[in-house]
């Protein structure tokens, strides 16, 4: 016996044979065909539910329609999952963009879908190309720590100026912020001084004459000058030479050439490029005076934050600037020392957002990082196609500017990881000003001009024109 249709509607169809009759429209889901009145009036209250039992009209059937019984309609078709093999980076980027927001996974349509515009599916690619593999990155890792480790240990065996020396990981490796190839480690090798007297050496305030207050009573105290200055350049050539004993023996470990200025021991172990820098740990009861208006971090990080760093000692590393036999006061340029505030740095860019779960498992997803990841490579890039022009600009700029930027912006609802071509487009603004003016502040110390080496206006003007020819034509230069 046949069952009852809802409603007084239409009674299903005869076999076959006969001829069918029509029936009425009704929207479904999937078919677009706009309804039709009942030829028979219904008291059946009418339903939201998607689900029908009235056939759709034969000539039309549905896309979910599978031909073995009209009740197949009643179930969706059963959901199949994309094969993550056979997507390429971008998708892979974007489907993590989509469950890495606020909220956490959003269906597309919901109230928290953050649309992926096509600017930011392109710098997600690059971005997810530029990824350092964990097995890349483990197996470096213990190569260079190998290798310091044993520098290291000689040093402190065979000096007797250097026993008190400790291993500081700095730079961008160590700031995940390194890019492609995990083939750059900077590494400071520190030696804490106490009760020293620093003379600023240079008006912008980030180079420093160094001395002992009273009687040092350190080993150190075999490199000062006759007027009691601490000379940088001869602390830096007594342990560059225990560094070359360290490493004769050492299988695949090169000792570079001396570079002009330069602060570091650069080591080749193998493909790998190590710099080693030495580095004064100066405990002092405060900053230096030119620090005073610097590291503005209240309204992004927090007065407590600021006020723990302020705490840390500060670092000098044997570098000057011009020529080495520049004299101020009978002081010469190579004896002086940098300051240096890399740990801080470190610290910032590690733990970055305003509030404490930024970016953290559960937290909301910021692209501070991504943002400065895409700027350093744009430069590598550039430099690499311009090798001339643009020797004089480094990627120390390019993490200075995102500094000053979360400054400007301190909020981390203004770095959202869906916003990515906006926040990097403004990114881009920033190091674009900073170029017009030619004036990029230190972090730390903002009297000290970091585009002061490259204080050519038609070379700063090229890097703009670079820039600008990239953003317009969608960055050719990452493809």
């Amino acid at each position: 016996m046949m069952p009852k249709s809802n409603g007084g509607r239409a009674k299903n169809p005869p076999p076959s044979s006969a001829k069918p009759r029509t029936l009425p429209r009704v929207k479904s889901p999937i078919a677009s065909t706009p309804l039709t009145k009942d030829p028979a009036p219904s008291t059946h209250k009418p339903t939201a539910s998607l689900e029908t039992k009235t056939r759709p009209h034969p000539k039309e059937p549905t896309a979910k329609q599978t031909g073995t019984s009209p009740k197949s309609t009643r179930h969706p078709a059963p959901k199949t999952r994309p094969d993550k093999r056979s997507e390429g980076p971008e998708k892979r980027a974007c489907r993590a963009l989509a469950t890495d927001s606020p909220s956490g996974p959003v269906k597309k349509g919901g109230a928290g879908f953050k649309k992926v515009t096509s600017g930011n599916k392109d710098l997600l690619g690059v971005l997810e190309s530029l990824k350092i593999s964990k097995q890349s990155r483990s197996k470096a890792t213990d190569k260079v720590n190998d290798v310091i480790d044993s520098i290291v240990k000689h040093v402190k065996t065979s000096s007797e100026y250097f026993q008190d020396i400790a291993k500081l990981p700095t730079g961008s490796y160590y700031e995940n912020v390194k890019i492609s190839e995990p083939d750059e480690f900077d590494i400071m090798l520190t030696i804490p001084v106490h009760r020293v007297q620093l003379e600023q050496f240079d008006s912008g305030g980030a180079f420093y004459s160094v001395s002992f207050k009273r009687n040092p009573r350190s080993p150190l105290e075999h490199f000062l000058l006759k007027d009691g200055t601490l000379s940088a350049h001869n602390m830096l050539f007594e342990f560059r030479k225990h560094v070359k004993e360290a490493t004769k023996s050492q299988k695949d470990v090169q000792v570079e050439r001396k570079r002009k200025g330069c602060p570091a021991v650069t080591l080749q172990v193998k493909e790998i490029s190590v710099d080693i820098v030495l580095g004064l740990e100066v405990h002092s009861m405060s900053w230096p005076p030119m620090t005073k208006d610097g590291f503005n971090i209240v309204d992004w990080l927090g007065t407590k934050v600021k006020k723990d760093f302020k705490l840390k000692p500060f670092y000098l590393v044997p570098k000057y600037v011009g020529k080495g036999w520049d004299e101020k006061e009978g002081i010469y340029a190579r004896d002086v020392w940098r300051i240096s505030f890399s740990h801080i740095e470190k610290a910032i860019l590690r733990n970055h957002g305003s509030t404490k779960t930024c970016c953290e498992s559960g937290g909301s997803k910021c692209c501070r990082k991504q943002c400065l990841k895409l700027l350093k490579h744009l430069l590598n890039e550039l430099k690499k196609k311009h090798p001339k022009e643009l020797s004089k600009f480094f990627s120390y700029q390019a993490k200075t500017v995102l500094l000053h930027g979360c400054v400007k912006r301190p909020k981390d609802s203004q770095w959202e990881l869906a916003h990515l071509d906006d926040c990097f487009q403004q990114l881009l603004d920033d190091f674009i000003k900073h170029l017009k003016t030619g004036s990029l502040p230190h972090f730390f110390v903002p009297t000290y001009n970091l585009l002061e080496s490259c204080s050519d206006s038609k070379k700063q003007e090229f890097l703009i024109n670079c820039i600008d020819s990239e953003r317009n034509n969608m960055f050719p230069i990452f493809k």
